[in-house]
């Protein structure tokens, strides 16, 4: 009798993901801190509720996004959206692979991709790292900053050495997301902060401040030095080209400049001294420097 040949069928081990310990976390936009496990052989993002991340934003398309694991690495491409796909700031174009601390914009979300052989160490550092920094713009938080208002206040007056404040404003910043749109927004906010982080000292403290104000501590600077500081990052943004889709952008900011005085009992007196001439500068026809 003829033995029957019994035939096991194996999946292919070269289709199977060998990146499991990889995963995207929500560094801006919403469900911040969220962290994605890239384990499955391809992951959709969209709008989609049947995307594997779904993103609910209108400059998401329902398919927007695929993340592929595979033996050859993780791999991300567009998946013919209407404003595209970005990694550090450049467009997806077919397959594109992912590295270890890419980020990775859809709309208005931005992810960081961390991978490595103890990602939960990387999630929870990333997590931290959230706490002291604006995942938009990559410059320091409101909350950080006001930790360090606390404690530069407090050195000023121990050793007597002055400290300044300058707010920054953009100038008809509705305007820019009404005309050109929050993508295009969001563009700007981040080539603002690159052009201004140019002209600090590792010393100061620069920070998104508020929605699209920025706040500029700088210990041991008087109102002078101050003052000079502010009206080159003036001159600096006016002589910028701003751009968002090969569209240029026309940007200037306001500045009201501030220095610790007695009459500062509390942090926020020196805030609101600095606020009270960035008023003054905006009310007095913005583009301008007032101390």
């Amino acid at each position: 009798m003829q033995k029957e040949t019994v035939v096991t069928v194996i999946s292919k081990i070269s289709d199977r993901p060998v990146n499991l310990d990889a995963a995207l976390v929500v560094i801006y936009g919403l469900d911040l801190g969220r962290k994605f496990d890239l384990t499955r052989e391809e992951t959709l993002i969209g709008r989609s509720s049947k995307c594997d991340i779904q993103i609910d934003q209108e400059s998401v398309s329902r398919n927007h996004a695929a993340i592929a694991n595979t033996r050859e690495g993780v791999k991300i491409r567009d998946a013919g959206s209407t404003n595209g796909t970005f990694i550090n700031d450049e467009v997806v174009e077919g397959d594109r692979e992912l590295r270890n601390g890419d980020l990775v914009k859809i709309g208005r979300t931005i992810f960081k991709y961390i991978a490595g052989g103890n990602i939960e160490a990387a999630y929870h550092d990333e997590i931290y790292r959230l706490t002291t920094m604006d995942g938009l713009t990559q410059i320091y938080n409101r909350r950080y900053f006001d930790e360090q208002l606390d404690r530069e206040i407090s050195r000023s007056r121990r050793y007597e050495r002055v400290l300044s404040l300058v707010l920054v404003d953009i100038d008809h910043f509705k305007k820019v997301n009404d005309k050109f749109g929050h993508l295009a927004g969001d563009s700007v906010l981040k080539q603002l902060a690159s052009t201004v982080r140019t002209r600090i000292r590792r010393e100061d403290v620069f920070a998104r401040y508020g929605g699209e104000e920025f706040a500029i501590l700088l210990p041991e600077v008087a109102l002078v030095g101050a003052r000079q500081l502010s009206e080159k990052v003036r001159r600096l943004v006016e002589k910028q080209r701003f751009e968002f889709d090969r569209q240029p952008i026309p940007v200037t900011i306001s500045l009201g400049v501030a220095v610790l005085d007695p009459r500062h009992r509390e942090p926020g007196d020196l805030v609101r001294a600095a606020d009270e001439k960035l008023f003054e500068a905006k009310t007095g026809g913005r583009n301008r420097v007032i101390a």
